[in-house]
């Protein structure tokens, strides 16, 4: 299964007074896809992730904007509370089957964890946590950009598919380097946006991380690095 990136973001001030206003104040910064609906879901989930939601709203039967998610998240005010969204973003997408790119709306899940919610899991975890897709749309497949910084390049598989792309790869210049063009895109598309939520929220401190790389942050700063 590929592996997962995630945001992780820390404000000062965090509490059931403010969570709503700084919610709302996170979702004016999400970079939705300029196709479909922009915000398509609002979850509110209660104590923890086993428990049944007490709420869901389906966003796209009309137009809601940060500031009406947060108003519908406000109904149902907890400090145990937390509040998931579901939206898509634009990004860079390259196919390992087809061997071609395409710039696509892709998932985008968005979280506000209430200081109480899962035995106060937001303070090692984040009080706003975007799951932003799969770890490859930042760091391309296999270690081929930055292979320094990669923790598991596949430069030795056997599996047809991984095969044909590095054959695809190394058969040009310009693949490799279109690869790396469009991947750094996403990658500044992603700075960007924790650029943007710092200037709207008090940041106290935010986190890159995926499933796969031991330093996330590192690995995308060498790909942008890379020249």
């Amino acid at each position: 299964m590929a592996n997962r990136a995630y945001l992780r973001v820390w404000t000062r001030d965090f509490n059931e007074q403010t969570m709503i206003v700084q919610f709302a104040r996170f979702l004016t910064t999400v970079p939705i896809a300029d196709s479909g609906p922009g915000f398509e879901r609002l979850i509110v989930q209660p104590v923890d992730s086993t428990e049944t939601p007490i709420a869901e709203w389906d966003l796209k039967t009309g137009k809601f904007g940060a500031a009406e998610v947060a108003a519908l998240a406000a109904q149902n005010l907890a400090p145990d509370t937390a509040y998931v969204v579901d939206a898509k973003w634009d990004l860079w997408n390259f196919d390992i089957e087809t061997l071609k790119w395409k710039k696509e709306p892709l998932p985008l899940e968005l979280m506000c964890q209430g200081p109480l919610f899962d035995d106060d899991i937001a303070a090692t975890t984040g009080h706003f946590v975007a799951d932003l897709g799969f770890e490859h749309l930042f760091t391309g497949h296999g270690g081929l950009l930055a292979p320094g910084a990669a923790k598991n390049p596949f430069e030795t598989s056997d599996h047809p598919l991984e095969k044909t792309f590095r054959s695809w790869m190394s058969s040009s210049s310009e693949n490799l380097k279109q690869y790396h063009a469009k991947t750094r895109e996403n990658i500044q598309k992603l700075f960007s946006w924790v650029e943007a939520i710092e200037a709207a929220l008090p940041v106290e401190r935010s986190e890159l991380l995926s499933e796969g790389e031991e330093n996330f942050e590192a690995r995308l700063d060498a790909i942008v690095a890379q020249r």
